[in-house]
């Protein structure tokens, strides 16, 4: 292995490791010393690859956003004209049930970039604001957004159902938190029909 790319995979490494620590813990919740154990390096090593704990979030965030284009691309070609429904589902599901570590930006990271600077407030504007305009212009699909800003608002109700549910100690009412937001996202196909009906 060469020395670029050994140096590329350590790189990688810090970073996914820096990833699963600040949606754990918080930016505040976790400090250079435990990112680069998380990683398996040194602390030295840490500040080789990123100048401070803040360029580590910053680049942590851009790649969580990355993820989650990454996630809707696949369900997009995956399911075709069931990709929404498909993909709702998912995020309600499978993305609310999995250890925080490995759970969406929009979840744990959105919070810490709240607290976090102008700059980084910038760029995950720009990259939300794709993630919605890949939703609007994804294969026609039932209830899915017909626009960014509509994406933009299912996207704020997907990663708000699964925070609250994630909050509650009641399974009871985590499922109706999210079984709420599904029937809100996926309304059933007649109900536009029933009603315009008199």
């Amino acid at each position: 292995m060469s020395r670029s790319e050994q140096k590329r995979q350590t790189h990688q490494r810090i970073l996914d490791a820096a990833g699963r620590g600040f949606r754990k813990g918080g930016f505040g919740g976790v400090g250079v010393d435990g990112l680069a154990k998380e990683a398996g390096v040194t602390s030295g090593a840490f500040y080789v690859h990123f100048g401070s704990k803040a360029a580590a979030f910053r680049a942590a965030v851009a790649q969580g956003m990355e993820g989650l284009k990454d996630g809707v691309h696949h369900f997009q070609v995956e399911y075709g004209e069931h990709w929404w429904p498909e993909f709702v589902r998912f995020y309600l599901g499978a993305k609310r049930r999995c250890d925080l570590a490995e759970s969406c930006a929009l979840q744990s990271l959105a919070p810490e970039v709240v607290r976090s600077d102008a700059c980084v407030r910038a760029a995950f504007e720009v990259e939300l604001r794709e993630v919605a305009e890949m939703i609007a212009a994804g294969p026609a699909s039932h209830s899915a957004p017909a626009d960014a800003t509509a994406a933009l608002a299912a996207l704020g109700m997907l990663a708000g159902a699964v925070t609250l549910a994630r909050a509650v100690e009641s399974p009871e009412m985590a499922e109706q938190i999210v079984a709420a937001a599904e029937r809100a996202l996926m309304p059933p196909l007649d109900s536009a029909a029933t009603a315009t009906e008199p």
